[in-house]
């Protein structure tokens, strides 16, 4: 069983991750970053799609705004 966890460790720390080794010992900061700026961009295109969204909801008025929408409530 032990062997099965050397393994599995051993795939993701040789093989998987082995790039990222290659972006952290970089010495410009920018280029070591630039898996951390590609998500934020996509973070942030997701937000102001997801932001979008609901402004169309919202202005079609789909919304049930009542006080009895929810269960909860």
């Amino acid at each position: 069983m032990k062997d099965f966890f050397k393994a599995i460790e051993s795939l993701f720390v040789d093989v998987l991750f082995a790039p990222l080794d290659w972006f952290r010992f970089m010495d410009n900061w920018w280029a070591s970053n630039t898996v951390n700026w590609i998500f934020t961009i996509i973070g942030f295109v997701a937000m102001v799609y997801w932001i979008n969204k609901l402004k169309l909801f919202n202005d079609n008025n789909e919304e049930d705004k009542s006080i009895t929408a929810h269960t909860y409530l």
